[in-house]
Formats: C-alpha cells, sequence, structure tokens
C-alpha cells in the first residue's frame, strides 16, 4: 500500500494534497505535476511512503531540476513508484548501461527466477542490479526546511509524519492520509 501527497509551500504556510501517480510515468512527469500543484513556483515536496519499507522525498524550486531521496533503494526498486525515482542519474549508473537491471524481470520479491534470495543479479550486497542497499539521493534535501541529512537518515518507520511534524505540516499531511 502507497501513500502519497504533495506539500506545496506558499505565503501562508504548507498546503497539502493527496495525489494519485497512476498516470506519471517518470521524474520529468512527477515533477511537473508538483510544479502545477504551485503556480508561484513556491517548493513543493512530494512524499511517497509504501508501508515503512521505504519513502521517497521529491523537491521541485521552480523550475530547477528535482532533488531527490530515497530511504532504501533495493526495497524502493522492486515497486512501481520507487522505479520513478531511481534514475540511473541518481544510482549513478550510465544511461542504457550494462549494469541496468531489467526490473520487469524480477519476481515480487527482488529476485529473478531460480536465484538465492540473499543474492540477486550478481550484487553480493543484496541490492537489485546496481541499485544498491540502503539510502540513495540528496540526503541534504530538507535542510533550509528544518530537517538535517542525519535525521533524514535517521528515519524510519511512519517518517512521512516525522517530516511533515518538522516542517508544520503535520496536520495538513494527516488530513489527506
Amino acid at each position: 500500500m502507497y501513500f502519497t501527497a504533495l506539500l506545496a509551500r506558499t505565503e501562508d504556510g504548507w498546503e497539502a494534497s493527496d495525489t494519485e501517480l497512476d498516470d506519471v510515468e517518470t521524474l520529468s512527469d512527477l515533477a511537473d505535476l508538483a510544479r502545477q500543484a504551485s503556480p508561484d513556483e513556491d517548493t513543493v515536496l512530494v512524499l511517497i511512503e509504501q508501508e515503512d519499507a521505504w519513502f521517497g522525498v521529491v523537491r521541485v524550486d521552480g523550475e530547477e531540476d528535482p532533488r531527490v531521496f530515497v530511504s532504501n533503494a533495493a526495497v524502493a526498486a522492486r515497486s512501481s513508484y520507487g522505479e520513478l525515482l531511481l534514475t540511473d542519474e541518481l544510482l549513478g549508473r550510465e544511461p542504457g548501461g550494462d549494469d541496468d537491471t531489467d526490473l520487469d524481470s524480477l519476481d515480487l520479491d527482488g529476485t529473478e527466477d531460480g536465484e538465492p534470495e540473499d543474492v540477486v543479479a550478481g550484487d553480493e550486497d543484496g541490492g537489485v542490479g546496481s541499485v544498491p542497499s540502503g539510502p540513495v539521493g540528496d540526503a541534504a534535501i530538507l535542510d533550509d526546511l528544518g530537517v538535517s541529512g542525519k535525521e533524514l537518515l535517521a528515519l524510519d518507520g511512519d517518517a512521512l509524519s516525522e517530516i511533515a511534524d518538522a516542517l508544520g505540516a503535520s496536520e495538513m499531511l494527516e488530513a489527506v492520509r
């Protein structure tokens, strides 16, 4: 089960709205969706969570490129929403390079048919192909909003509520949950 929400910063504070990502196919599409939530080009955060397994934050500031943080790339790589965020650039690999794993060929548990679950696609660390286990992206994504990179890396469980609380937007986020 996923939870997704947009938090748009306005001059009056944060405004929250739930959002469907069914028609979003790329990170660029997601950034465009976020920009639509703030016609004044203010900061918009896209918050994505899959049942305490992983969470992601996408920050869009006007027309700048989106900034992304994913709490556990290997777990997120097994989900359709995670695939939106885990771009080649974020994972530090060449687009279309040899280290791409066809994520569609993986079973739901992230393993290919016939492979042991502890080693996937030749990755001894247990990640999916070249997808590392653990956090990836810009841990400093919320530094100027009151959540340090160290705090972001330490979050687990109901991370989105903790982020919203630090931003002063917890009531708004809970209203769309």
